[in-house]
């Protein structure tokens, strides 16, 4: 039995994943290198390794002559007389298997071997830590940074170097060497010098995938992320759903005193996270979706996906957000074009008909007019859902509140902003 090359094969199986079968078929063929390197032409010799003791036989098959004058090439044909001292039963015209020393390899084609061998084993640890990578595409993994390269990020994943562009780095986020952070993979490339991954921390799935690690509900199915939007280093909305009616969807995600979520927050460097409930009506996801913000109103066109929102005059500038952010996201989040009015823009506007989202009962006593709000769904010609409510939806919003600096003064001329 071969111990040493035994060993040696068992620790690179365990070191660099690469198979027995691969390794010894990489041997076969550094062999049948060495043999055309030192007899010229190797078409006829045959190697054999046994799987278990890592023995191997090098032969050549050659034809038996009757004398030596008869024999034209020494690689291909042999004479009776030598063949008879290999084997007592051999004939002239029959195939004998003549054994090839190893040994008797001159530098040059032992060298060559040996490059044969190292070769393959450098193609398969490579081909195995691509298909590791394959397998994690779109998935989030914990990498270590190494350096910048340039404005780019070198970052450790194991056993491959990732990079993270500049495009995909959050505005504002400095990684220090040796510093430990999650990233999302975009894409694993093969290349002659080893798989290419390039990763994320600005796209909307890796927030997905943090909370999928996080929460076990979503993991195991019972609470669902049907949407999500995110502006990285800032805020992110995201709307779920619970599969089961004793799950609150929404708890779930938060935990115990937050502590689910202000882990991710955490993990985002203090991103603010607003997490609202799914719905299929249009117009209770956009009210939701527009939270914090208090909603009169929701008019939505599931056919052109549009809605006119209106809101109370004191909540415009917080529906819209600081530099139209909250009315974006919301829009990103619903996939809906969000106008957005007060009520005293609605009311002048042309076209908006603000009649009719108001139950206008006339009060005799007092002379004037008792508005009602009712909040829903409505297209055209129907009524509004009598189950809305001029309070927007429970939901939760993590650090700060909605900066209030973006005032009505910000709206253009034509009394509305949309959104998409």
């Amino acid at each position: 039995m071969n111990k040493e090359l035994m060993e040696a094969l068992d620790i690179l199986e365990k070191e660099k994943e690469i198979s027995k079968e691969t390794l010894f078929e990489a041997i076969e063929n550094s062999l049948l290198t060495a043999c055309k390197n030192h007899f010229g032409k190797a078409d006829n010799v045959k190697v054999e390794i046994d799987r278990k003791t890592c023995d191997f036989l090098v032969y050549a098959e050659k034809e038996i002559v009757a004398t030596h004058e008869e024999v034209e090439d020494d690689c291909l044909q042999i004479a009776l007389e030598d063949a008879l001292e290999i084997s007592k039963r051999a004939k002239v015209g029959d195939v004998i298997h003549v054994e090839i020393k190893s040994k008797e390899f001159g530098r040059i084609a032992t060298q060559n071997a040996k490059n044969v061998i190292l070769q393959k084993i450098r193609e398969e640890e490579r081909s195995v830590i691509y298909n590791q990578y394959f397998e994690k595409e779109k998935d989030v993994v914990t990498g270590v940074v190494q350096r910048y390269v340039g404005k780019n990020i070198s970052i450790n994943l194991g056993k491959a170097d990732a990079l993270l562009n500049e495009s995909e780095q959050v505005k504002g986020e400095v990684f220090k060497p040796t510093e430990r952070i999650k990233v999302y993979i975009l894409e694993v490339k093969n290349t002659p010098k080893g798989p290419r991954i390039l990763v994320s921390r600005t796209h909307p799935e890796l927030v997905k995938r943090l909370f999928e690690s996080e929460v076990t509900e979503i993991k195991d199915g019972t609470v669902e992320i049907k949407s999500i939007a995110r502006e990285a280093g800032s805020r992110t909305k995201m709307a779920v759903w619970s599969n089961n009616p004793n799950v609150d969807a929404v708890g779930a995600c938060v935990g115990m005193n937050g502590a689910r979520v202000n882990a991710i927050v955490d993990e985002l460097r203090g991103e603010k996270i607003d997490i609202v409930n799914w719905d299929e009506n249009p117009g209770n996801l956009i009210q939701n979706a527009l939270s914090p913000a208090k909603i009169v109103a929701v008019f939505a066109d599931p056919d052109e996906k549009t809605a006119k929102v209106v809101v109370p005059d004191y909540q415009l500038s917080l529906a819209i957000g600081k530099e139209g952010q909250n009315a974006r996201l919301a829009a990103r989040l619903t996939g809906y074009k969000i106008d957005i009015k007060s009520e005293t823009q609605a009311k002048d506007a042309p076209g908006f008909r603000y009649e009719d989202y108001l139950d206008d009962e006339y009060d005799e006593e007092e002379g004037e007019f008792e508005e009602e709000y009712e909040d829903g769904y409505e297209e055209a010609g129907e009524e509004l859902s009598e189950e809305g409510s001029a309070e927007a939806p429970e939901e939760e919003t993590f650090d700060e509140e909605l900066d209030e600096e973006t005032s009505e003064e910000t709206l253009t001329e034509d009394n509305g902003e949309n959104y998409e």
